[in-house]
């Protein structure tokens, strides 16, 4: 499981500790979590247990553990192929720190704003902090470009759930898994090409049986299962997967 998640994010093995010696490492804490992941409760079942307090070795969670039901609901934000973090956030705003709360609203704000004039529907109307739009559609390789951070959190910050896109960079892919901020979901087939902006849209989110639904077409989608990256987003991301799981010490350690 370490080498796992080092997969996600490679810095973790610098942080990655047993329980004997988690009160010699001091707490990491990345300018990318915007709270204490001590004092937020998601309902967390970690991929991973320790035999005892005495003991390092862990075993994986069994495969037969239904993995929680989760619904995403509201409209969708429709995009093509190729959508690079320039165009998710222009580098003019990484200087905005996401773990200070009102530059991470400010950066909410300036989600996607980076797209050609083209879309003449903005994902997040000028003047506003969010969007209306829970679920952006995307095509192939989606979130390609530079490997920042900024990306998937200003489209969490900005009040996405999720993005369902034919193929994805893997650094975005990584990134959006690390930060914990949305929803990664692989499309067997180019929902970009069925779905318009504004459609009316639900993501029922299951291990082996995820699926879009669009209301306004009535047409229902299969999605890939996102697997072992679930539980990390839903903890809040990589750090905070790693403190409740035991594999770090935690912030108040």
């Amino acid at each position: 499981m370490a080498a796992s998640l080092q997969s996600v994010n490679p810095t973790l093995s610098r942080n990655l500790s047993s329980p004997n010696n988690s009160s010699s490492v001091a707490p990491f804490r990345s300018p990318f979590l915007r709270f204490d992941s001590t004092s937020v409760s998601r309902g967390f079942k970690p991929l991973v247990s320790f035999r005892n307090a005495s003991s390092s070795a862990f075993v994986t969670r069994s495969a037969a553990e239904p993995q929680e039901r989760k619904t995403f609901h509201g409209l969708c934000y429709v995009v093509g192929d190729n959508i690079d973090t320039d165009q998710i956030i222009p580098a003019e705003f990484l200087t905005l720190v996401p773990s200070n709360p009102d530059e991470y609203e400010k950066l909410g704000s300036h989600a996607l704003v980076g797209l050609p004039a083209a879309y003449k529907e903005r994902f997040v109307q000028p003047g506003e902090m969010k969007t209306k739009y829970s679920i952006i559609i995307g095509g192939e390789n989606f979130g390609c470009g530079s490997s920042r951070e900024h990306a998937p959190v200003c489209l969490g910050a900005a009040g996405a759930k999720a993005v369902v896109a034919q193929s994805y960079a893997r650094i975005f892919f990584r990134n959006s898994v690390a930060t914990g901020e949305i929803y990664p979901l692989d499309s067997e087939v180019r929902v970009c090409d069925e779905c318009k902006t504004g459609d009316v849209a639900t993501i029922e989110l299951r291990e082996g049986d995820s699926i879009l639904i669009n209301h306004t077409t009535g047409k229902e989608y299969k999605l890939k299962a996102i697997g072992d990256a679930g539980p990390v987003i839903d903890a809040g991301g990589i750090f905070a997967y790693a403190r409740k799981a035991g594999m770090i010490p935690s912030a108040a350690a």
